[in-house]
């Protein structure tokens, strides 16, 4: 495990990269994780990002990668992207990127 500072908090990661504590998560460490993976979140980041963290919330486990799509697929058209752009706009593997800079546990995270 190691910690990453974001706006002077310690924030800890397990050895994968993915939150310990899913409650340490904002909108800053997001663009930390990403700016770790040399990435800029845009609204189509946003769009997925948010509906993952309210699906989790709610469910307890994250959203498989085809509800991803179908449920935020319409909004991320409105800000210019497709939904075959969802997969290109998380590089590093998809459902478990976004899943990982939305701040859910790594063990959950498996499953999209």
């Amino acid at each position: 495990m190691h910690n990453i500072q974001v706006d002077g908090r310690d924030i800890q990661l397990n050895n994968e990269g993915y939150l310990v504590n899913f409650e340490d998560w904002d909108k800053s460490v997001a663009e930390t994780l990403a700016e770790m993976d040399h990435l800029t979140l845009t609204k189509c980041h946003w769009v997925a990002i948010d509906f993952m963290r309210d699906f989790y919330r709610q469910y307890e486990i994250p959203p498989s990668s085809h509800a991803l799509l179908k449920a935020v697929g319409d909004q991320i058209y409105e800000y210019g992207c497709s939904r075959k752009d969802l997969e290109k706009i998380f590089p590093k593997g998809g459902c478990r990127h976004a899943c990982r800079l939305a701040g859910l546990p790594d063990a959950y995270c498996h499953a999209c």
